[in-house]
């Protein structure tokens, strides 16, 4: 067998060992594995998920061998929890597996204690009722579930969980913590050692960025009153002036300087959705509060105070022209303001937990490391329960999304894949399930829609007939390739909660097959 780190080289370089390390230790549970399930729990197994239990009480059918590449023509007649488990314990033999013969419904009506010794629940192609008694079961033994569904040339994924705090969310796009615009004393006064009009033009010409404009916002400041440029105007002459600096045209440390001047501009102290962190109630700790809300609560202490008004410093920064001598010298300075502040912030944290009548070690020295160094990109995610949402949604939403032509076959999908559900619990079959009678479920779909829709205080408001037409002619099926796509959108998301990396969707995630297009609602 391969060794871990080689096995698993490509995904550690996303999200890193202590990602794998939660990835190895998570136990999933699977609920039906038709396509939609097989293809998301494959994705887990190939990337270690450390053990999987599949429920399904079917029987392998000649169908299942069109659309579940897990399955084969031996399997038929077979336990398909059996056959699917067999074939996805092959493709990683690291990973414990074991099946269950039981339906997933059954399971939830008669043994809902079950569940709450898995890590995170999958839950695929479950009908409405069973959905929210899973919800409300699996939110009560903080237990992560994620539902999928693929239907015809549609499908959703939803998250569901009280509350997901992310400390690595890893932004694409996120300005560069350098504090051009709020030095401290120990940058400016490495900045101040540096003449930036040395005659040596070798010298002039690797003097970094990060000098040139702490040195230049110190100039402007004090010609300004102590305000940084923010219009329009002001920003265009300050870059005039950085510009009227070079003494050559191959000066790329100047050039450089003038493209991140939006780095001065930027707003000095912490962003919105940081000071909504800070103040949230969740951010008052007791002993029964969670390792995240009482750094966060250490981190509110910090900002108030060695902070003023700022996070902890990250200490990196970006590669840019310099002497070796001048960048490892800024280097130094970076990381030794890191590392002060975390200090004080660990510090902080020792003195709330033996406060509130915890272990003050019990938060790991590398916890609150990664704490600090991601203390801007925190991010704290909330779910409505599933029942809230069904029964009492955000009615101007639904109406904006229905009335809206970007998303209107995207909210159309989405009250269908429930309609579809009330017309399975009048009928015992889905629309369009059985020939001969397509003409007949139109009618039946599109009076369940229109009571759905009333009952939801749309009134008034449709879903087309082009849509239900094409809900009908689905017949319930699900399509591989529609199922793969859902499985690798729902595996993602598994392992965003289980990681605890990246930032996991909030919302329902609609996929439209007609328009091969992908949206987020959230009701």
């Amino acid at each position: 067998m391969a060794e871990p780190k080689t096995k698993y080289d490509r995904q550690l370089r996303i999200w890193g060992e202590q990602g794998q390390t939660a990835l190895e230790k998570a136990s999933i549970c699977l609920l039906n594995c038709g396509p939609t399930g097989s293809e998301t729990l494959k994705n887990l197994v190939l990337g270690g998920v450390g053990s999987i239990t599949v429920i399904d009480g079917s029987k392998v059918e000649l169908g299942d061998l069109g659309n579940n590449f897990m399955v084969d023509e031996s399997c038929v007649g077979q336990s398909k929890a059996k056959c699917v488990c067999t074939f996805l314990q092959e493709l990683n033999d690291a990973v414990k597996a074991k099946f269950i013969e039981e339906y997933p419904e059954a399971l939830v009506d008669s043994n809902p204690s079950f569940f709450s010794q898995f890590t995170l629940v999958v839950a695929t192609q479950l009908a409405e009722d069973s959905m929210m008694k899973l919800d409300k079961i699996c939110r009560e033994a903080n237990v992560l579930l994620i539902f999928a569904r693929s239907y015809g040339l549609t499908g959703f994924v939803r998250n569901s969980v009280k509350e997901h705090a992310v400390i690595e969310s890893k932004p694409d796009h996120f300005l560069d913590d350098l504090r051009l615009n709020n030095p401290w004393s120990e940058l400016k006064r490495f900045a101040e050692s540096i003449d930036l009009k040395v005659p040596d033009p070798v010298a002039h010409k690797h003097t970094p960025y990060v000098v040139i404009l702490v040195k230049m916002a110190e100039e402007w400041a004090k010609a300004h009153g102590g305000t940084l440029p923010s219009t329009r105007d002001e920003k265009k002459e300050f870059k005039e002036l950085l510009k009227a600096g070079m003494v050559a045209m191959d000066e790329d440390n100047y050039k450089e300087a003038i493209e991140a001047s939006f780095k001065v501009f930027a707003p000095r102290g912490i962003s919105s959705d940081l000071l909504q962190i800070i103040h949230d109630s969740c951010s008052e700790v007791d002993s029964n509060s969670s390792d995240f809300w009482v750094m966060v609560a250490a981190l509110k202490e910090f900002i108030v105070n060695e902070g003023g008004g700022e996070a902890p410093l990250e200490g990196s920064i970006p590669d840019m022209t310099s002497s070796t001598e001048l960048y490892v010298n800024l280097q130094k300075i970076y990381l030794a303001k890191s590392e002060a502040d975390f200090l004080v912030l660990q510090q902080r944290v020792k003195s709330i937990l033996k406060r509130i009548g915890r272990d003050p070690d019990s938060i790991s020295k590398a916890m609150i490391k990664s704490f600090c160094k991601n203390a801007r990109k925190l991010k704290v995610c909330r779910y409505r329960l599933i029942e809230d949402e069904f029964s009492n949604p955000a009615v101007s939403e639904l109406q904006k999304y229905l009335s809206d032509e970007e998303y209107s076959v995207a909210m159309g999908f989405y009250i269908l894949l429930r309609a579809v559900d009330r017309f399975a619990a009048n009928y015992n079959s889905f629309p369009g399930q059985f020939e001969g009678e397509l003409d007949e479920d139109i009618s039946r779909l599109k009076t369940a829609v229109v009571g759905l829709l009333n009952d939801l205080g749309c009134n008034g408001s449709t879903v087309t007939e082009d849509l239900i037409n094409e809900m009908c002619r689905f017949g319930a099926s699900e399509l591989h390739a529609v199922a793969a796509f859902i499985g690798g959108i729902a595996s993602q998301e598994v392992i965003k909660l289980i990681t605890k990396q990246f930032v996991p969707m909030v919302g329902t995630f609609i996929f439209n097959g007609i328009d091969q297009k992908s949206q987020l609602l959230t009701l």
